[in-house]
């Protein structure tokens, strides 16, 4: 049974209206550093940056930033660094995965082709680098260019999991955490160094963004079976790329032998029909798959919630503990 974390008191909406103007700024930075010069680039950077995205990434270290008291305007370069740092992961990935569709239209690579979104995503992660840069602040440097290394590892080791449905899950949970998690907890870490924060600061804020982000990925690989088409989820994506999940490893671990020569035909060797994805939906059901993953996020959600709590009470800690539901209930 799904458990039921604390009611949601916002909407992604009414936190974004605390930082309307900041999330002005920073698509003005945005928009200045991928410029003009070359209309492939700009083309194909807009067309996935107005894609529809929620910009929480951006989001977090905007209202980490007013959390911490921050009165200056380096929080916005930097919210504007971890946006192009995200996309050009997202650029990467659906070259990657072969996507034909993000957030309900086409992706980039399949207007523009592969070869342009693997060179616009390299192009905005040179970006990234310079307003970083531009920061002046060694630290925040460090962080954001370790996250970088580190979202590539996470590709690569998710790579090496496609197709081997005997990925235990350990190793699902530290692809998540490289290669979702660790974008999210920059984000919120990077406020603490901007503003001065003691060291328990720091790890709060970069706590905060891990459990974060490693609820919103669990969710996400979720919704993957339960499907959300508003969401621009398309329901069995990763089933047909071979993406091995939580709710297919709770499966596997819980079969039975038929069972698992199932789920080793259809992800090892390849070979799935029309029907093959309905039943693979009836076995994660029967072992409660779905559930199991929600409740792990909703575990992840409420650390993170409770990772503020020394905080003093602001509209800004308010809106950053509502964040995690927002991602778990997102569904509904």
């Amino acid at each position: 049974m799904l458990k039921r974390l604390y009611k949601k008191k916002y909407n992604i909406d009414d936190i974004n209206n605390l930082v309307k103007n900041d999330l002005i700024e920073v698509q003005k930075i945005i928009k200045n550093n991928i410029g003009d010069k070359i209309p492939l680039i700009d083309n194909l950077a807009n067309h996935i940056l107005t894609a529809g995205g929620k910009k929480i990434r951006p989001i977090v270290t905007l209202l980490t930033s007013k959390l911490c008291n921050y009165s200056g305007k380096n929080h916005l370069s930097l919210a504007a660094c971890v946006e192009l740092i995200h996309t050009a992961t997202l650029l990467h990935d659906d070259v990657i995965d072969e996507s034909k569709m993000r957030r309900g239209i086409p992706t980039a690579n399949d207007l523009f082709g592969n070869k342009s979104s693997v060179l616009v995503g390299d192009f905005l992660f040179s970006k990234s680098f310079e307003l970083m840069v531009a920061n002046g602040s060694k630290s925040i440097l460090k962080i954001l260019s370790k996250t970088s290394s580190t979202l590539a590892e996470g590709e690569v080791m998710q790579l090496t999991t496609i197709k081997n449905y005997l990925t235990d899950d350990q190793s699902y949970m530290n692809i998540i955490k490289a290669k979702t998690a660790s974008l999210f907890s920059a984000a919120s870490e990077i406020s603490a160094l901007l503003t001065n924060q003691d060291n328990q600061t720091q790890k709060n804020l970069k706590k905060y963004g891990e459990y974060l982000g490693t609820a919103f990925q669990l969710v996400d690989d979720a919704l993957d079976y339960i499907g959300n088409e508003k969401l621009g989820k398309k329901i069995g994506d990763d089933f047909r790329e071979g993406k091995i999940t939580l709710p297919v490893i709770i499966a596997i671990s819980n079969s039975d032998k038929e069972e698992k020569n199932f789920w080793k035909r259809v992800i090892e060797l390849e070979n799935r029909n029309e029907d093959d994805f309905k039943r693979a939906l009836k076995i994660i059901e029967k072992y409660d798959g779905i559930n199991i993953t929600m409740n792990r996020a909703l575990e992840f959600s409420e650390c993170a919630i409770k990772s503020l709590n020394h905080f003093p009470e602001s509209n800004f800690k308010n809106a950053l503990q509502e964040l995690p539901k927002i991602a778990v209930y997102r569904n509904k």
